[in-house]
């Protein structure tokens, strides 16, 4: 019997240690130390969580803990991450957003649970319910001034090219209607106190307006987030008729850089320092005096090295304002410097390098136009 468990272990690790079993199958973690036993696939501690909640699908055991007996282990070798995928994830929309272990709950279980469970992408052309390019429903909305979640009629039109809702469920007219292009989403589950809750940003006059939003169903809010992007993928094939594939789905809906509190000066930077919550867009970084203000207070435009900005640790010598964060940064920019403070070297230190990321970035010909910047040549 000793000898029959050492044999199966042996081979277990073998399977293991394939190549295509190094990365967790549904978020990319490295090193999974899980495994379903019906599925044949490698996977981490977190997704195994999830396999847990749905055991008509997937029974999940711990690779070090656990017993294997040998047609498990046989199971698991005939089919792995790879064999596996091949199946599940034959078919998935170019627009379809794969999260990551770095993603909130919300979108790996309905990941997940699209894959095994509902059996979207085993077919080709199968009809799914964020590829209608029209989606009407309900979403818990925040109101503006009030700070209260109520319930608003939101429809998204790929032949309009736009998001709306409306305040009431037989209003003619929307409240707002917001073209796809300068939408983004991007789950917020923190934030908005909600694990479903979705933030909807759009520009409006060049500002960046903010919308947030949940749904009680973790599959009905994450239908609506590549509904967005399924449409926004179809607008833009449109409107930039020889981009690849790959290139439009970059432009697609993105997550923020980076988010948090720093403190900040005025112009003058003589002014106190002043506690608001940031949040770094790509090239714009925007301030707030509430995480879940509907619109920014301010905003600065993050450009490129050649272009003259910079990101520097520390505030210069000799800064007047007063400032109970020490640990400083400050944004050198063609016209002036800005100067934040953080609350701990970890916090600077990120912010840092999230700055330096986007500085480091060569600016696109759209960036340049949105600025009023001239340049010789765009890059490409």
């Amino acid at each position: 019997m000793a000898g029959g468990n050492e044999r199966s272990m042996r081979a277990l690790k073998e399977v293991w240690k394939r190549a295509e079993n190094s990365l967790c199958a549904d978020c990319g973690k490295p090193d999974p130390d899980w495994a379903s036993s019906t599925l044949g696939v490698f996977i981490c501690l977190s997704c195994s969580g999830i396999h847990r909640n749905i055991p008509s699908i997937s029974k999940v055991k711990s690779l070090k803990m656990d017993h294997w007996d040998d047609a498990q282990v046989q199971f698991l070798a005939k089919h792995g991450n790879a064999v596996t995928k091949a199946t599940y994830e034959a078919h998935i929309p170019i627009y379809y957003y794969q999260p990551t272990y770095n993603d909130c709950q919300v979108l790996r279980e309905q990941w997940i649970r699209a894959k095994y469970e509902r059996k979207e992408f085993t077919e080709p052309g199968k009809q799914l319910p964020y590829s209608d390019g029209v989606k009407e429903g309900i979403l818990w909305k925040r109101g503006r001034d009030n700070g209260q979640f109520l319930p608003r009629k939101f429809l998204l039109s790929e032949r309009e090219g736009c998001l709306k809702y409306f305040t009431k469920q037989d209003a003619k007219e929307p409240k707002v209607n917001v073209k796809i292009d300068v939408i983004n989403a991007t789950f917020q589950p923190e934030k908005i106190g909600n694990p479903n809750g979705l933030q909807i940003t759009y520009l409006k006059d060049n500002k960046t307006r903010n919308i947030f939003v949940y749904h009680e169903s973790g599959k009905e809010v994450v239908d609506w987030f590549n509904a967005i992007r399924s449409v926004q993928f179809h607008y833009l094939k449109v409107a930039f008729p020889i981009a690849s594939d790959n290139e439009i789905k970059n432009r697609l809906t993105r997550n923020f850089l980076k988010e948090g509190y720093m403190e900040k000066t005025g112009p003058k930077q003589r002014e106190a320092f002043k506690k608001r919550w940031f949040t770094l867009d790509h090239r714009r970084l925007m301030y707030f005096k509430d995480p879940l203000d509907a619109f920014a207070k301010g905003e600065v435009f993050v450009g490129s090295r050649e272009n003259g900005y910079s990101v520097q640790k520390g505030l210069p010598s000799g800064t007047q304002g007063n400032f109970s964060w020490h640990y400083g940064i400050t944004i050198v920019t063609p016209d002036r410097e800005y100067l934040f403070t953080c609350e701990t070297e970890t916090d600077q230190l990120e912010w840092i390098k999230a700055f330096t990321s986007v500085i480091n970035q060569a600016m696109t010909p759209q960036e340049y136009a949105s600025k009023g910047l001239n340049a010789v040549s765009f890059p490409s």
